[in-house]
């Protein structure tokens, strides 16, 4: 069996959107002086408030390890505080900091970006939105 070209494989699509996503909040990530990685700690610390490295790791499909770097990074400009947690000592609690915090305002014209951006209507991106993390999930179940 042959391969399908590339532009017909869904993983390149799901891949090359995403890019396009990142490339559309790029000149707003660069005004609030942070990368998109850095914007997707923040918005979970934002919304679910302060965390365990490990548990931003998880819920951001990545190994400590490469999201520790991030962190110090982060931490390096203010954004956020890492401690160890007094429960136990194994563990770096991620929080952010008044800084940090003052991001969240600046961060909400990211979702009209991309509305701009796509020309898509609010409910299109909701829809989408929810169909691929449907996918996203039960290929995760699927391994």
């Amino acid at each position: 069996m042959d391969v399908m070209k590339l532009d017909q494989q869904l993983c390149y699509a799901l891949y090359s959107a995403s890019m396009a996503v990142q490339r559309a909040y790029k000149p707003l990530l660069d005004q609030m002086g942070i990368t998109y990685p850095q914007f997707l700690v923040l918005n979970l610390l934002w919304h679910d408030g302060q965390q365990t490295v490990g548990g931003l790791a998880d819920k951001l499909a990545l190994e400590s390890s490469t999201l520790t770097p991030l962190l110090k990074r982060l931490e390096a400009a203010g954004l956020v505080t890492r401690t160890r947690n007094p429960k136990n000592e194994r563990e770096v609690l991620i929080e952010t900091t008044p800084k940090g915090e003052k991001l969240r305002s600046e961060a909400g014209c990211l979702a009209e970006r991309l509305v701009e951006s796509s020309g898509t209507p609010v409910a299109g991106i909701i829809d989408l939105n929810a169909r691929v993390k449907e996918f996203r999930d039960r290929v995760y179940a699927g391994l």
